[in-house]
């Protein structure tokens, strides 16, 4: 469940309806938590790969530095707490939760998307943690598909101005959308409304995939157009086919859902891609990332920042400092492997030879 936003796009057709919107999110937050919504056979391919063991590192573990910086804010760790919810009590309690955990630990985060707090101004409340985040790199979050369905740049400019946000995502969920009877399935035209998006904010747009992977050549054209960095969200994670299976109304639905279980591009290979097509972009990378040795293997890939989402869900819905252990464990994970790697700091992970294929033909960066 790592990687995606589990609010996605609440598929309201009414933009006054708010309970269906509520609903919704709380569906989303439950069947997380509650049901195996994983690939059923689909992996993110990071098990295709292995990070070297060096006997004799040459570097001191308490040395090994994580700091970064990603969109031109310093982070402590290249880990991102990536978009989960809002717009319900739960989700505000989850959100503040998960605000506190990354000012204490000096990491980024994103919001679940705002829609329904554009649409229902009573839950803009639970998207708001600047109060106990004042520091941190956070992202707002909105649906790009719904450019098309009445979506200006000023609801965009809104919804960074909603949370203060330093950067703005524009979520791509084609495949959820069109397994949702009420979907939202016109997605034609929409580049050049995202292209109109970057012109106008004054925060960079973000382009990010909910869990089936972003490809290189896609990320070419989006980048083209303005936008100024990617969150791949590939496949392996969680399976929002699997999710909307268990909310779909209908047999005929549940069905349409089982069959595309095992779709998507997968979390490394995404990576590799949108790496060799965009070399010096802003990269992060989501989607079934367990571990901070996963994280650490994504580095290596190319990646810039490191997304999860499940654990921090299952810790938020606990404490504060259920997320903070978390993020503790992730870290303390990454700076072991990459002592064991043979590497003190995040510009030597892509060094020849600190990951190896574990068969032939695997491809591998650089």
């Amino acid at each position: 469940m790592d990687g995606e936003s589990y609010e996605g796009n609440f598929y309201l057709t009414q933009p006054t309806a708010d309970a269906p919107h509520q609903a919704r999110k709380a569906d989303h937050i439950r069947i997380n938590l509650e049901e195996d919504v994983r690939f059923p056979n689909l992996t993110t391919g990071l098990e295709q790969v292995r990070l070297r063991h060096v006997a004799l590192p040459e570097c001191d573990l308490a040395a090994v530095d994580l700091r970064t910086t990603f969109l031109g804010k310093p982070l402590a760790a290249p880990l991102l707490i990536s978009s989960m919810t809002g717009g319900t009590e739960r989700a505000a309690t989850i959100n503040r939760r998960l605000a506190e955990a990354a000012q204490a630990r000096g990491v980024a985060m994103g919001l679940g998307s705002q829609r329904t707090g554009l649409e229902a101004p009573s839950t803009a409340a639970t998207f708001r943690v600047r109060d106990v985040a004042p520091d941190i790199l956070l992202f707002a979050n909105l649906g790009a598909v719904q450019l098309n369905y009445g979506y200006t740049v000023d609801h965009c400019r809104r919804a960074v101005e909603m949370i203060e946000a330093d950067a703005l995502i524009l979520h791509l969920n084609p495949l959820q959308e069109a397994l949702q009877a009420d979907g939202n399935w016109d997605w034609s035209g929409l580049l050049d409304k995202i292209a109109a998006v970057t012109r106008a904010l004054p925060v960079p747009v973000i382009a990010k995939e909910v869990g089936w992977g972003i490809s290189g050549a896609l990320a070419r054209q989006l980048h083209a157009v303005g936008v100024a960095a990617f969150d791949v969200a590939g496949a392996g994670g969680t399976s929002w086919s699997q999710v909307e299976l268990y909310r779909a109304p209908t047999e005929r639905l549940r069905r349409l859902a089982q069959a595309f279980a095992d779709w998507g591009i997968p979390t490394a290979e995404a990576v590799v891609d949108c790496r060799r097509a965009l070399p010096d972009l802003p990269l992060i990378a989501s989607g079934g990332i367990r571990s901070g040795i996963d994280g650490v293997k994504c580095l290596a890939l190319g990646a810039n920042l490191v997304g999860m989402a499940g654990p921090f869900l299952k810790a938020a819905d606990a404490s504060t400092a259920a997320v903070v252990e978390t993020i503790d464990t992730l870290v303390d994970e990454m700076r072991i492997a990459m002592f064991c790697a043979g590497v003190a700091d995040l510009a030597a992970m892509r060094a020849p030879g600190v990951l190896r294929p574990v068969q032939a033909g695997v491809p591998v960066i650089p």
